[in-house]
């Protein structure tokens, strides 16, 4: 039996590639609002205040579901949190072997 090989972990787990890009980006703004939160110390409430968020949101995303939280409204908390966004956009084959 041959194994398959994948790009990425959300390659794996979701149907289509747009579906995996859409994870991806979401949980790398996942983990980087929640990198600020951490290295600045700021309380569920603090963070919520700074994110434009209520805390119940801000648990939510430090628990890690990324289903509860569309691409948009990170995006949203990122910027009202004062974090610059960039995107980079990558037209390489992404096909696995």
């Amino acid at each position: 039996m041959k194994g398959q090989i994948f790009y990425s972990v959300w390659d794996a787990i979701e149907d289509t590639p747009q579906q995996a890009a859409n994870l991806q980006a979401r949980s790398a703004l996942m983990m980087e609002l929640e990198k600020v939160i951490q290295q600045q110390g700021l309380s569920q409430s603090e963070a919520a205040r700074r994110f434009g968020v209520t805390q119940p949101r801000i648990a939510e995303l430090l628990q890690g579901k990324i289903h509860r939280f569309s691409l948009e409204a990170l995006m949203d908390m990122a910027a009202t949190g004062g974090l610059f966004l960039r995107m980079v956009v990558d037209s390489s084959n992404r096909q696995a072997a």
